[in-house]
């Protein structure tokens, strides 16, 4: 060995200076292949055939487009916080047009349809390009037709994004139920056979094509509720209606956020009870504002467990909860990595801070 030091150095001697700096950066590019190893092995498989291998519990975490006129830098900054935790892949989400009213000069107004969150797709390609990561974008139901979401599956195929979380997606502000775009589809399970026809080579006016990147076929996840679809009637019909995504193509199941390990692990033995196989990932986010003790069981209609929410009404500030939510975010993701859960899967809106003191304190 110590020879072979003395004849290394004899040789960068006869190094010039531009020559060293290749070296350098060979030598980096080197270890950074190394350390993203798992990402290599990613590139040659979808999300799905990776989740459903053998590995240990990996880590992934979701983004939301920027605002409507506002820089893709915030999405950046947010994910360039969690890659040194070297995530599996990353997930972007989608959002329905919103009605807003613009006065006019007479007085009037005017109704508009406008996405808010624009640019999922461009987003997508934009971190797949920059990181060199596998790209998970959502495509909903809500608010759009089955031949923009045709469109889009085209331009996610032309760019080589081939795996996908497919929602229903909201309802509109002010809907007291669902609504379906006039020409789209009222539920997940019917975008999941509209994906799954596309893969076979057919289109929604039943145009029939061979292949639009190389042979490759879309691989996608869909939700799954540990604590029900706030729309479902019962824990059994809305197992149903998940039989039926997995029926029409869905290869895993992403979970709301929950806050109970033990509602996911009932959930999941519930589910294998019922002859689904496939993963299930857990949702995990973390507190951090006082009004979301409020906010999230009542959006989400969720729980909170007794020993979670004695500990809420003791915090007096947000900076209370967040410290909080951080402690209870690793005791959560410890419990389930210990059970060998495929991956876990971070809600980061509002929380890129919390993650990352979550993930570090995994590492």
């Amino acid at each position: 060995m110590h020879k072979f030091v003395l004849n290394f150095l004899n040789f960068l001697n006869f190094l010039n200076f531009l020559q060293l700096l290749e070296l350098l950066e060979l030598l980096e590019l080197l270890e950074l292949l190394e350390l993203l190893g798992l990402l290599k092995k990613l590139k040659i498989m979808s999300v799905s055939d990776f989740l459903g291998g053998s590995h240990q519990t990996a880590f992934s975490f979701e983004v939301l487009p920027p605002l409507r006129g506002k820089g893709i830098e915030q999405v950046y900054n947010t994910i360039e916080r969690l890659m040194p935790y070297n995530p599996s892949y990353i997930n972007i989400t989608t959002h329905r047009a919103e009605i807003s009213y613009k006065e006019m000069a007479d007085g009037s107004f005017q109704r508009l349809f406008q996405h808010k969150r624009p640019g999922t797709v461009a987003i997508a390609a934009a971190i797949k390009a920059r990181y060199n990561i596998p790209t998970v974008p959502h495509i909903i139901c809500s608010g759009f037709t089955a031949q923009e979401l045709e469109n889009e599956l085209i331009d996610l195929s032309y760019l080589d994004i081939m795996d996908l979380i497919v929602l229903r997606g909201d309802r509109a502000k002010g809907e007291s139920c669902f609504i379906p775009a006039k020409g789209g589809h009222a539920h997940a399970t019917e975008l999941c056979k509209q994906v799954m026809e596309f893969n076979q080579g057919r289109l929604i006016d039943g145009t029939t094509f061979e292949s639009m990147n190389g042979g490759k076929k879309f691989s996608f996840g869909v939700a799954g509720y540990p604590e029900k679809h706030e729309e479902a009637m019962n824990m059994t019909t809305d197992i149903s209606y998940l039989k039926q995504k997995i029926a029409n193509g869905a290869s895993y199941v992403v979970t709301q956020m929950f806050f109970d390990n033990k509602k996911y692990f009932s959930y999941v033995e519930r589910l294998r009870s019922e002859g689904i196989t496939v993963p299930v990932i857990p949702g995990l986010k973390p507190l951090t504002t006082m009004r979301q003790q409020h906010l999230l069981p009542n959006t989400f209609h969720i729980d909170f467990p007794e020993e979670l929410s004695a500990e809420l009404l003791k915090c007096k500030d947000n900076d209370d909860v967040k410290r909080l939510g951080i402690e209870w975010g690793v005791h959560q993701a410890r419990e389930l990595r210990e059970a060998n859960v495929p991956s876990l899967h971070f809600y980061t809106m509002n929380a890129t801070a919390s993650v990352e003191e979550i993930v570090k304190r995994l590492v």
